[in-house]
């Protein structure tokens, strides 16, 4: 039987929404034993199994708890002791004020890695806003690169803020604090905030922009849509094909596919863009989006169909891979030889969870 690279961790997740939700999801998803603590009916809120649903709340048990209770505290606390981590997404203080903050859950355990989530940080002017994914990246610099330059920029879903720069961050920030507790026996706390999450992804543009092949102008950029070889172009059908052709080699195949003559279309003449942008747009718009992929493919022309969330699961490579399982993405990244697992297990009460980390009710 295969071990998972996280066999052997035990984590506790502070049940909330977006980015903690989706960093439990990895973790467990790489073979912690994560226990996510739901808010019970007692506390005056449903669990959030609506949200993500069987998706990100999959290879985990919910151990329903109110955390004002005196007697679920004393359960939870329990959890602490056994537990090699916590990871919580609340506003700051909120976990100090109910009793669970770093000081109190390192002083239960000194080995704790105790990792928070927020959008502004523990600390700053902004710390205590309320806020979403969207005005944290706007804060970034990055939102404003993002979409047509005729039009105010465009929300990359939540991907960015929430998953990118928050829920992956806290990952990587998780897993290096426990790398350090091998060796120190200490705990720390890790502060993942999206907007220094998402600043830090933006970080090759701040290059390029250093260098003077970047500016502040959305859509007249190498990477953003202003190059005509790197940005969809919608079909006959009304679908879409994604076109990145930006070395040489792949430029030049994808305009012998188009039958355009390369002295007719020198690459990087960025005067010419907007023409070239027209060009290739009439020439997509002949064929449908199928046709399109049927004709490059096997080509270095980096021309591909863009598929709906519907399609995704249907697409032969995503099939042969076993990308997604009964239509939701399956674990990522793969280690070796060894089979993704996805299960759903049932509810698990507080003093069942105390039970199989071995721990009894503290003083």
């Amino acid at each position: 039987m295969h071990m998972k690279p996280l066999n052997g961790l035990r984590i506790l997740e502070f049940d909330g929404l977006g980015p903690v939700t989706f960093a439990a999801m990895m973790l467990a998803d790489m073979g912690a034993e994560v226990l996510r603590l739901t808010r019970s009916e007692a506390a005056g809120s449903a669990v959030f199994s609506e949200v993500g649903g069987a998706v990100l709340h999959r290879n985990r048990a919910a151990v329903p708890v109110d955390l004002k209770s005196a007697s679920d505290r004393r359960g939870v606390l329990s959890l602490v002791e056994s537990a090699d981590a916590v990871i919580e997404g609340f506003r700051p203080g909120v976990m100090e004020r109910l009793g669970y903050g770093p000081a109190d859950l390192l002083g239960r355990n000194p080995a704790l890695v105790f990792g928070r989530i927020t959008g502004w940080g523990q600390s700053g002017p902004l710390a205590q806003a309320v806020g979403h994914d969207l005005n944290y990246i706007g804060l970034t610099g990055l939102l404003h690169a993002m979409g047509s330059p005729d039009r105010p920029p465009t929300p990359p879903l939540n991907l960015v803020g929430d998953y990118g720069g928050g829920a992956m961050m806290l990952v990587v920030g998780v897993l290096a604090a426990l790398l350090e507790v091998r060796t120190t026996g200490r705990g720390r706390v890790v502060d993942a905030a999206m907007t220094d999450g998402t600043a830090l992804l933006g970080g090759l543009f701040h290059a390029l922009r250093a260098q003077g092949l970047w500016n502040d102008r959305r859509g007249s950029n190498l990477l953003d849509g202003g190059a005509p070889f790197y940005r969809c172009y919608i079909c006959r059908d009304g679908g879409y094909v994604a076109v990145a052709a930006l070395e040489p080699r792949f430029y030049l195949a994808l305009l012998s596919g188009l039958g355009i003559d390369p002295a007719e279309a020198p690459q990087y003449d960025t005067f010419a863009w907007p023409d070239l942008h027209l060009r290739f747009a009439a020439l997509f718009a002949a064929r449908n989006r199928d046709d399109w992929a049927e004709h490059f493919a096997g080509t270095e022309a980096c021309v591909t169909p863009v598929l709906s969330l519907g399609e995704a699961p249907a697409h032969p490579h995503n099939q042969a891979r076993g990308t997604f399982e009964d239509g939701a993405p399956a674990p990522a990244p793969r280690f070796d030889d060894q089979p993704s697992t996805v299960a759903n297990p049932p509810p698990l009460p507080l003093d069942a969870a105390i039970l199989r980390w071995g721990g009894c009710e503290p003083r």
